[in-house]
């Protein structure tokens, strides 16, 4: 089952959402990094420690761009450029 979380960024603070990949909660922070001009993500465990580290690329309606994958997750965590809104696929 696929969960959806709207993506709403704020000028004050970081936008920040608990997904369940591969079976554990993690927390993620979005911030807008100036240099790259673009929004970065950062997923921790609940304990703190790093799990990824990613630009936020948008994926189209019709192709998936799985952001964790790189990092060895079989879970799905895409960002969808058109509705703004994170997809997570278990």
């Amino acid at each position: 089952m696929t969960t959806y979380i709207n993506f709403t960024p704020s000028a004050t603070q970081a936008f920040t959402f608990q997904p369940t990949l591969d079976g554990s909660v993690y927390n993620v922070t979005v911030q807008w990094n100036i240099f790259g001009q673009r929004f970065y993500l950062l997923g921790k465990t609940l304990g703190g420690v790093t799990a990824f580290n990613c630009p936020m690329v948008g994926s189209p309606l019709r192709y998936d761009i799985n952001l964790v994958a790189p990092f060895g997750f079989t879970s799905s965590l895409v960002f969808r450029a058109a509705t703004r809104q994170f997809e997570i696929s278990p």
